[in-house]
């Protein structure tokens, strides 16, 4: 018997341009939204089980909340998820035995029209050490590729 009193998480993010939008989550998530409005897009995923509305709203755009991700179950996983965003020329930064939030990771990242960051990533084991540029106030810290970062992944991918 599922007793989970939250079967399904949903998220709504303002954006500034709903087609930009609307056609880069469709290539991150691999997958058609099942609602769309001229200022208005939803994704219903199952695995994981999310939903995730966008509304068109430039004055209320905010990227710097933080991120959000999706974790994988295997390396493998993490492998595939990766040369697919690849293929699509959405990947921003690679990160191989990193430790963040006190966990050893790879991972990457991917940033939507909006520069919200998403990151996938394969946990590998709790850490007594956490990289310290991850608490950094810079903008190069983590999750924030920095310019040269993101023109050497382009020059990469290109």
């Amino acid at each position: 018997m599922n007793t989970n009193p939250f079967p399904r998480m949903h998220v709504s993010l303002y954006v500034s341009d709903i087609s930009k939008t609307v056609n880069f989550y469709k290539e991150f998530f691999g997958a058609e939204p099942i609602k769309v409005k001229s200022n208005y897009a939803k994704f219903v995923l199952d695995k994981p089980s999310l939903i995730i509305s966008f509304v068109e709203n430039k004055e209320r755009v905010q990227q710097n909340f933080g991120h959000l991700g999706f974790q994988v179950e295997t390396l493998e996983d993490l492998n595939i998820k990766l040369w697919e965003a690849k293929k699509k020329n959405i990947v921003a930064k690679e990160e191989v035995g990193t430790n963040c939030c006190y966990a050893k990771q790879d991972k990457f990242w991917v940033n939507d029209p909006d520069g919200v960051q998403w990151e996938v990533y394969y946990f590998h084991a709790d850490a007594e050490f956490n990289d310290p540029r991850y608490e950094s106030k810079e903008v190069s810290a983590c999750c924030t590729p920095n310019e040269k970062t993101k023109k050497n992944l382009s020059e990469l991918t290109a």
